[in-house]
């Protein structure tokens, strides 16, 4: 199929014009974050048959494809590629920005660094506009140390909280805030202290609690963890304390918050026969997502639908949602979370979120269900390839003729790997030849991922620039190596090119931490300025 051309100003009348429409940045979400337009999403060539069926959920939608436009030397051809991509896995409408990001910054459009940027502006937003209170960390460590009623809740998921968490804190992500804290602070004087790692869900946290009106003082922790250890105060690592379930009385209360806040918001319902005729509506996108937690939703949810815990979804939106003003139906038997994170996503401007309403006592009477963690749609583009044993590749892994090619994230690659494996990001997979080609002998590749699926993707096109060198995949991939305990490497000593695939966090910097810490921080307080000079980002005021 023709993919079309558009210039910098039909994208932005098409973005004005406020019709769905994703806009995907196709390069690696490390070059993705030092510069892209606000709604552009991070979806990598590297795996973007992975990343669209989730992004993309109807073949319909409209899709413009960027790229830095020349700005990454070699990698200016990344929008071509992607386009043959998802054309190949049956999108209909799909255009490339000419000039990428280049032409972007070129005409005067504000260019945005960072990853998850309309999430993380529109908390600063939050933040300016609502006056939401913070405390400075020395002034917790003194309440704390006089014995005040002080209640710490960190509003990160369970993975983050263990490593590195306040002191005392109990983990509540985000949305899990509205739904336990009335059993974790009963008491009026308790202080509730709202932390996250820097600022974004420690600001939409605390303000969540404002919002649904508990008669306690709610501040965020200024900075979070990282302003903690700024000041010069220890993190905890390694640890987990999770919020229990709410008591009968602790729902009640929070059912009854909840309806004040979807009053007050404008929050949109909608019936189970509603979001069955969305589902069949093939001329509008829908996004079907249970905002509880993972466990309560791997214990059962609707088929097709996706886990997008609150608190994460209003902290990366666009990880979850590509497509603007497509429908957003957010699931939640009990409501309560639901209808927090509804009143967030209406305000952040998203124009047809609503809560399904639960049909039956459990919620979920006449739906087909599922288990477990939610399967996304097939891979076409995934064919089958000749794979290689976990216990046969650890024979052969000092046979000199034998490479072993890691697909992984340069992060994941970094903490460890096979023992011996190089690193690659699959779109630059072309350049992987010449450090291979410095091998005394070369007779077989081995890929491996920690998505099996990547590596097999990856597979032909290796064959096609390595001929006469047999490739194979390794079955079951990184996980089926690290569970069988076999030998393993860490560090990045043979990277094959830049280590720019993915954002690194400021604690991914364990040499220079501080520095990258205090960047990020300026840089999220620094979002409020950015975003009042672009006039096509439209936040909401209640």
């Amino acid at each position: 199929m023709s993919v079309i051309r558009i210039d910098t100003g039909t994208l932005r009348a098409r973005l004005d014009a406020g019709a769905e429409l994703a806009l995907l940045d196709v390069r690696e979400q490390g070059v993705h974050s030092r510069g892209h337009p606000f709604f552009a999403v991070s979806a990598p060539l590297s795996r973007l048959e992975l990343v669209a069926p989730r992004l993309l959920p109807r073949p319909g939608l409209p899709v413009v494809l960027l790229d830095g436009g020349g700005l990454e030397g070699d990698e200016e051809d990344l929008a071509e590629r992607a386009a043959e991509v998802l054309a190949r896995l049956g999108y209909r409408d799909l255009a490339i920005l000419d000039g990428g990001c280049a032409a972007w910054a070129a005409a005067g459009h504000e260019i945005f660094s960072g990853i998850n940027v309309p999430s993380k502006a529109f908390g600063e937003f939050v933040e300016h506009h609502d006056d939401t209170p913070r405390i400075p960390p020395a002034e917790l460590r003194a309440m704390l140390d006089a014995g005040e009623p002080v209640v710490i809740l960190d509003s990160r998921p369970a993975e983050e909280f263990r490593r590195m968490s306040i002191p005392g804190a109990i983990d509540v992500p985000g949305a899990e805030l509205a739904w336990r804290v009335h059993d974790l602070a009963p008491e009026p004087a308790t202080t509730v202290v709202v932390n996250c790692a820097g600022r974004t869900r420690s600001i939409i946290g605390c303000q969540s609690l404002r919002n649904a009106g508990i008669p306690n003082r709610v501040v965020a922790l200024k900075d979070g963890t990282m302003g903690w250890e700024l000041a010069g105060m220890q993190c905890e690592r390694g640890v987990l304390r999770e919020a229990p379930a709410p008591t009968a009385a602790g729902a009640a209360r929070a059912r009854a918050a909840a309806q004040r806040v979807a009053e007050r918001f404008g929050v949109a319902f909608a019936d189970p026969a509603t979001v069955r005729g969305w589902q069949a509506d093939a001329e509008r996108t829908m996004y079907l997502l249970d905002v509880r937690s993972p466990a309560e939703f791997e214990a059962s949810h609707i088929a097709g639908s996706r886990n997008a815990p609150g608190g994460q979804l209003v902290q990366a939106t666009d990880e979850y949602i590509a497509a603007r003003a497509a429908r957003v139906v957010l699931v939640d038997p009990e409501q309560v979370r639901a209808i927090m994170t509804a009143h967030w996503l209406n305000q952040m401007g998203l124009p047809d979120v609503h809560v399904l309403r639960p049909d039956g006592a459990d919620g979920f009477a006449g739906w087909p269900l599922a288990s477990g963690a939610a399967t996304l749609p097939t891979v076409r583009d995934a064919a089958p390839w000749r794979e290689i044993e976990t216990a046969a590749l650890a024979g052969r892994l000092s046979d000199p003729g034998v490479a072993v090619l890691d697909l992984a994230s340069s992060l994941r690659h970094r903490e460890r790997h096979v023992a011996g494996a190089w690193w690659a990001v699959r779109s630059r997979l072309r350049q992987a030849r010449e450090p291979l080609a410095a091998l005394p002998v070369l007779r077989e590749i081995v890929l491996t991922a920690d998505d099996p699926a990547l590596a097999r993707l990856a597979a032909p096109e290796a064959a096609a620039l390595w001929p006469g060198v047999e490739v194979a995949v390794l079955a079951g991939g990184n996980p089926a190596w690290f569970e069988a305990r076999l030998p393993v490497g860490t560090g990045l000593g043979r990277a094959t090119c830049a280590t720019d695939d993915v954002w690194y966090k400021p604690y991914d910097h364990a040499s220079d931490y501080e520095r990258h810490a205090r960047a990020y921080l300026e840089w999220e307080v620094g979002l409020v300025g950015q975003i009042a000079r672009d006039p096509t980002i439209r936040f909401r005021r209640y």
